[in-house]
């Protein structure tokens, strides 16, 4: 997988890409990251990338010459390169999304700045996504979120290929809790079935406990879950036992 960043701040990505497993994932080969300037695209001495927006207003709008050229620059060697703006505006970032594009093999992800940019770079993206309703300084950690979403799905990157659909959201619902030594600390013990080394019991268990997580922390997202029969006759019980049914 290649990720193209085009960003006014390339600096603010080289501690996340040298460690852990994106570090690694980059040293084995399995994810290729190149950092691109906007300014190596701008025009005069000075490098200008951003001006007063048209028809007044606060804050500066990065202008569209640099980005756009940058992105053609990309195409001219892989025209099938997929294009995205980190913007507010787009649509939210999720598990979904990240499964999407990990069938890609070149993301170009634009990291806007200041009061965002010029309208007619959309013109020339494939897609739009946030992280969140919520603003930030710029799109760089946006960035790195998504490449940090997207990458540990590729095969290999965890090491253990069952790992991400096991985490949260990677079946619609929750992460069951999970335990390790010691088996007791402060007075508080490992569950026994975690213990009995009875494999479908601790399956029973880990489901139970993701349907009873989800339902006391994210009941939304039970309403868009693949629940099975069992799943939802378990959540009966979850819901009578806690007085809510």
């Amino acid at each position: 997988m290649i990720f193209d960043i085009l960003t006014l701040f390339p600096e603010m990505f080289h501690s996340p890409l040298e460690h852990s497993i994106l570090g690694k994932a980059r040293e084995e080969g399995l994810i290729k990251v190149d950092l691109i300037n906007i300014r190596d695209y701008a025009e005069g001495r000075h490098r200008v990338t951003d001006d007063y927006p048209y028809g007044g207003g606060k804050g500066m709008i990065m202008k569209p010459e640099p980005i756009i050229r940058g992105v053609k620059a990309i195409r001219s060697e892989d025209p099938g390169a997929w294009v995205i703006l980190m913007t507010p505006q787009g649509i939210s970032l999720n598990q979904g999304v990240a499964k999407r594009l990990v069938r890609l093999s070149h993301l170009v992800l634009i990291c806007g700045r200041y009061e965002g940019v010029d309208e007619r770079v959309r013109g020339l993206v494939d897609e739009e996504i946030s992280i969140g309703d919520y603003v930030l300084t710029g799109g760089e950690l946006a960035a790195l979120v998504l490449i940090d979403m997207v990458s540990r799905l590729i095969p290999g990157v965890l090491g253990d290929e069952g790992a991400p659909e096991d985490d949260s959201f990677s079946q619609g619902l929750l992460e069951y809790p999970q335990y390790t030594r010691p088996r007791e600390f402060e007075g508080r013990g490992v569950p026994e079935v975690l213990l009995s080394g009875d494999h479908q019991a601790i399956e029973r268990w880990r489901r139970r406990e993701t349907l009873r997580r989800t339902l006391q922390r994210r009941p939304d997202l039970l309403a868009k879950a693949d629940l099975s029969r069992e799943d939802m006759e378990i959540l009966e019980e979850l819901k009578e036992s806690s007085g809510g049914g």
